[in-house]
């Protein structure tokens, strides 16, 4: 009996203790929590609650579920503009890949006097409201601007190029405004590579192209994908990019949202819009989960 009693008390002991450790465990992410009901969880409730609410004639939001806001989203109007917004996201994301990595990869082999000065030129931009910046790039483009001025100058062309207002333009301000968040974390995964492994892919016979394809890429794998990432979600959302230097002929779904928000005042409608590229940007953050979450594994050559 006694050795019942004993047992019993031990385990009451131990559960006591669990208890305790695990409220304290509580205690002390109860503010992330808190902030994160506040000002994540909840917030993303209120916008699809309203998704499934009506216009009203007044562009007051009327509590009449309907699907028609999703419904009308099928209309190809709104199919392209999803589909030209992801088109100049992708390209985005390549180009500032493209541009990014090499400068990562040469600042992480820097000197770490110069690595200093070079991360600090990446960091700088971010000293400078991104509103004053794009407006910079404006008056450098525009064809009155500073690039035409000097090309008519020089004789190099007759007429000014129109620079401003389109595609390219849009895709100008996107890799310049993304640039560091796409070089930051490349840096952070080249500077943690063993470049003894590289020299031994050399030993071994293998060319630079094939020491890069074969360690040097799938060792930074993670940085890749983060970096991809970062640039990719935060450009499906930036409007004032298209609204300045792409103008009224450039509509992507950021500026559609923003439109039906601010002047058609049409909340349930930008609200679904709204729904359909939060789905967009988890499924982004699943695939980075997939690809980037696991270790990086080097093929042997």
């Amino acid at each position: 009996m006694k050795n019942h009693l004993k047992i019993l008390r031990s385990r009451f002991l131990k559960l006591r203790s669990s208890i305790f450790k695990s409220r304290g465990a509580i205690v002390s992410i109860s503010p992330i929590v808190i902030w994160m009901l506040s000002f994540f969880i909840v917030p993303l409730i209120l916008v699809l609650l309203v998704s499934f609410f009506t216009r009203g004639q007044y562009g007051n939001v009327e509590y009449k579920l309907t699907y028609g806001n999703y419904s009308k989203l099928l209309n190809p109007m709104y199919v392209g503009i999803l589909w030209k917004s992801l088109v100049i996201s992708f390209a985005t994301t390549l180009l500032c890949l493209v541009l990014g990595y090499p400068f990562a990869y040469f600042t992480a082999r820097a000197p770490k006097h110069i690595r200093s000065t070079l991360l600090l030129l990446i960091i700088l931009p971010f000293w400078t409201n991104s509103l004053i910046r794009t407006y910079a790039w404006i008056i450098l483009l525009r064809t009155e601007g500073i690039i035409n001025t000097y090309l008519i100058n020089l004789h190099l062309i007759k007429e000014p190029i129109k620079m401003l207002y389109n595609d390219a333009a849009v895709m100008i301000g996107m890799v310049y405004m993304m640039f560091p968040f796409m070089v930051l974390p490349l840096y952070s995964s080249i500077e943690r590579l063993d470049f003894s492994l590289i020299e031994a892919a050399s030993d071994l016979g293998a060319s630079p192209v094939e020491s890069f394809l074969k360690v040097t890429l799938p060792l930074t794998r993670s940085g890749i994908v983060s970096g991809c990432l970062l640039v990719f979600v935060p450009t499906l959302g930036y409007f004032f990019i298209p609204d300045l230097m792409g103008g009224s002929k450039i509509i992507l779904i950021s500026n559609l949202i923003k439109n039906q928000f601010l002047s058609a005042r049409n909340w349930p409608f930008g609200s679904a819009i709204s729904v359909i590229l939060i789905i967009i940007m988890f499924l982004m953050i699943g695939l980075y989960v997939k690809l980037g979450g696991s270790k990086d594994k080097m093929e042997v050559l």
